[in-house]
C-alpha cells in the first residue's frame, strides 16, 4: 500500500469511528492504548497548556466540598490528570474511582496518584462495575465523545450517582464566532493531525480527534441529551471562545 493509500485508509477509519461505526469501541481502545506514552505531552503541547485550566474548572463545577468524604467517579480517566487534581484539593477526604477501558492509559498515569486515595480500574463506561447510587459525584474530561453510545453512557453515570449527585462533562466544542471557528478548523484539521501524528507515531489518532468533535452534539444538544437521560438542573458554559464546554447536571 502506498503512503497516499495508507493516509486515505487512516482518514476513512477515523471518520467511520467518529461517526459511530460498530467498531468504534474497539478502534478507540486500540488508539488510546497506542498513544498512551505520548498522551500527556501532546495534550499540553497541542492545547498550549490551557487543558490544565479547563480541568480545574471542571473540578470546581463538581462542588465536591458538599461531600468531601464521598466516593467520586473519574470516567474515561485516561492518564489520571483529573483524579490527581481532585485528590490533591485541600480538604478532600474522599476516594476516587478512576475508570478507563484502555489500561495502558491508566498505567501511564499511575505515578501521579501514588499515595493518593485513587483506585484506577479498567472498565467500560457503558457498564461500570459499581453498585447503584454509590457516587457522590462524577466527572469526565474529553471522554464522552468517544463513547460508542452517548445516551447509554449518560444513563450509566446517573445510575451510580446518589440523589443530588452532580455529573460534570468537560468536552471540546465548536466555536460559534465565524472568525474564531475558521482559525479553529484550520488548526484542528491541518496543524494538529500533522504535529500529533509525528510525535505520537499514530497519524490516525490525531485525525480521529477533529472528526470526533465534528460528529459530537452541540452544547445545547448535549444538554438536552442529559435531560433525556434523567438529569435535572442541567446547564453549561463555554470556555476559551467556545473551544470547549462544561456541562453540569444532577441526579
Amino acid at each position: 500500500m502506498s503512503a497516499a493509500e495508507l493516509q486515505q485508509a487512516e482518514e476513512r477509519s477515523a471518520r467511520e469511528a467518529a461517526g459511530g461505526s460498530r467498531d468504534k469501541g474497539r478502534y478507540v481502545r486500540a488508539m488510546f492504548s497506542e498513544i498512551a506514552p505520548r498522551y500527556d505531552l501532546l495534550n499540553h503541547l497541542l492545547s498550549f497548556n490551557v487543558d490544565r485550566r479547563w480541568r480545574r474548572r471542571a473540578i470546581r463545577a463538581l462542588q465536591w466540598e458538599r461531600s468531601p468524604e464521598g466516593l467520586y467517579l473519574d470516567l474515561c480517566a485516561g492518564t489520571l490528570d483529573v483524579a490527581s487534581e481532585l485528590a490533591r484539593r485541600p480538604g478532600f477526604a474522599g476516594r476516587i474511582v478512576a475508570a478507563d477501558f484502555a489500561e495502558p492509559m491508566l498505567r501511564a498515569g499511575q505515578a501521579k496518584v501514588r499515595g493518593r486515595p485513587v483506585l484506577p480500574i479498567t472498565a467500560d463506561a457503558l457498564s461500570l462495575p459499581l453498585p447503584d447510587a454509590c457516587c457522590a459525584g462524577a466527572v469526565v474530561a474529553f471522554g464522552v465523545r468517544n463513547l460508542a453510545d452517548v445516551a447509554a453512557g449518560l444513563r450509566e453515570v446517573r445510575r451510580v450517582l446518589v440523589p443530588g449527585g452532580r455529573y460534570v462533562i468537560l468536552e471540546f466544542s465548536t466555536p460559534r464566532h465565524a472568525i474564531v471557528r475558521s482559525g479553529y478548523h484550520l488548526y484542528f484539521h491541518h496543524v494538529l493531525p500533522r504535529v500529533g501524528g509525528f510525535i505520537s507515531g499514530n497519524r490516525g489518532a490525531y485525525r480521529y480527534l477533529p472528526e470526533s468533535v465534528a460528529h459530537f452534539p452541540s452544547a445545547g444538544e448535549l444538554a438536552e441529551r442529559m435531560r433525556e437521560a434523567g438529569f435535572r438542573d442541567v446547564g453549561w458554559e463555554l470556555l476559551t471562545f467556545g473551544i470547549a464546554a462544561i456541562h453540569v447536571g444532577s441526579r
